[in-house]
């Protein structure tokens, strides 16, 4: 890896956000864009509503907006100040949003829009991963169009157990774990179902970790461990037996060794503010990178939030800090503008 353990820190409140921010201080309109027509439309509306309360605690002024309701193109961006995108799926996560903000002059929370489109993409993030030599799990992907003969072949000279996933799906929709050639077409049909393309990935058992990164530095690794033997969409956002937990039992190079792969994978693929990367930890000694979500749920159940609380960093002071973060971005992007017309 590119960066030592000894180079990594673990966040804690620092800089303009660090601390509860103080009420009117620099208090902001912020629109807060939630809903959305992707198959992920209740889990953003809820991450929305907790990231206006929590925006509500910092001081700022919240707008909310929904691009199935509103036209976001001919809306008055001038009255805001800032816009935290808490958009999941399509459109949200894509870099579709992002581009037209971009277009409009709209500061805006998370990454751009090419790193957004990598990481949307399960193949194409694992493309990048494996170009840079970020551990990731073997694959192969296949298209609706494919025959079922042809898709059987492929998958039993893979070799069972294996994952089958839509390729730009979040929330675990439509994923499937298949141990043999019996339950593969039941799993491309449900694949299918959210998206032409479908990602086959090696099965391993092992344990799930996730590590929040912030501004290209690693929050505490979290486990999750399910009630359910896969940690599907009702365990993420339903099920409350999932438990989650910071007390690993790994060695400190093992642990270390997971955000350094997890900041990494944030810097190949160009994300920037606040991410999650998700990783499978074989026999609690070798781990390997699944995703990097660019937009992390902000919901009760969701981890990055819980990852953030964790050293001392508060919702609302989060949500303040990334938004603050936009904003400086958004007037440098001016000023760059500036020049160049000067010019």
């Amino acid at each position: 890896m590119a960066r030592r353990a000894s180079e990594l820190r673990a966040v804690r409140g620092h800089g303009p956000a660090a601390g509860l921010p103080e009420r009117h201080r620099g208090a902001l309109r912020v629109a807060v864009l939630r809903g959305g027509s992707s198959s992920e439309r209740e889990v953003s509306l809820e991450s929305g509503r907790c990231v206006a309360e929590a925006l509500g605690e910092a001081g700022h002024e919240v707008i909310p907006l929904d691009p199935a309701e509103t036209d976001l193109s001919s809306f008055a961006w001038s009255e805001v100040g800032a816009c935290f995108i808490a958009l999941h799926g399509k459109f949200g996560e894509d870099g579709q949003v992002q581009e037209l903000l971009e277009g409009l002059g709209v500061a805006y929370t998370g990454s751009g829009p090419e790193a957004c489109r990598i990481a949307m993409s399960k193949s194409a993030s694992k493309e990048r991963f494996l170009l840079h030599g970020i551990p990731t799990l073997p694959y192969f992907l296949i298209h609706e169009s494919e025959s079922r003969e042809e898709a059987a072949r492929r998958a039993a000279a893979f070799g069972y157990p294996i994952v089958v996933k839509p390729d730009a799906q979040g929330s675990s929709l439509g994923v499937s774990r298949v141990s043999g050639p019996g339950e593969l077409p039941a799993a491309l049909a449900e694949c299918f179902r959210w998206e032409p393309f479908g990602l086959v990935e090696r099965c391993i058992l092992g344990r799930e970790l996730t590590v929040a990164v912030l501004d290209r530095e690693p929050l505490p690794v979290l486990e999750i461990r399910p009630a359910r033997p896969f940690y599907d969409y009702q365990a993420k956002y339903h099920d409350e037996a999932t438990a989650y937990t910071f007390e690993l039992g790994l060695p400190e190079g093992v642990v270390r060794e997971v955000q350094i792969a997890a900041v990494r994978a944030c810097e190949v693929l160009g994300t920037r503010g606040l991410c999650r990367v998700d990783f499978m930890l074989e026999q609690d000694r070798r781990p390997w990178v699944l995703e990097v979500n660019t937009i992390p749920g902000m919901t009760t159940h969701s981890l990055a939030p819980m990852a953030a609380a964790r050293v001392g960093i508060s919702r609302a002071t989060l949500c303040d800090r990334l938004v603050r973060e936009a904003l400086g971005r958004g007037e440098k992007a001016k000023r760059a503008g500036a020049r160049v017309v000067a010019t």
